[in-house]
């Protein structure tokens, strides 16, 4: 994996966790589908989250310039293509008969923003719940 896919992948990875703590259980990652992936998709037991994550290293990581400033949270990366692109691939994960969807209350989708330090350790996470 090179070094985007592996930034990614902690991130999803640090987004998953707060979902846990959140008390959500997460189905799934990196769903993959034809016009693109779903990062994560959680269930607390009544609400059915899709959600997008987008990780970034802080600027300066590793040096001690960029040691305990705080950093921008990446979520105004998100495009509105996004939002298209992410009801597209619910409706298909939803409509799927392979899968055994739980039965939701609400459905939400939401964008979390994750920035880490040079070693992977996490500096700021912001959850945007209801993004789209």
């Amino acid at each position: 994996m090179h070094a985007r896919g592996r930034l990614g992948a902690l991130g999803e990875e640090l987004a998953a966790a707060h979902f846990r703590r959140l008390g959500f259980r997460v189905l799934e990652r990196n769903v993959s589908a034809r016009d693109g992936e779903i990062d994560l998709i959680a269930f607390d037991g009544r609400t059915l989250v899709f959600a997008e994550v987008k990780t970034a290293r802080a600027a300066g990581a590793g040096s001690r310039a960029g040691r305990g400033r705080q950093e921008a949270v990446p979520l105004d990366w998100l495009q509105p293509r996004q939002r298209v692109r992410i009801r597209r691939l619910a409706r298909a994960w939803l409509a799927d008969p392979d899968r055994d969807h739980p039965r939701a209350a609400e459905l939400r989708f939401d964008a979390v923003g994750v920035v880490v330090d040079g070693r992977g350790r996490l500096l700021a996470l912001e959850h945007l719940e209801g993004a789209w």
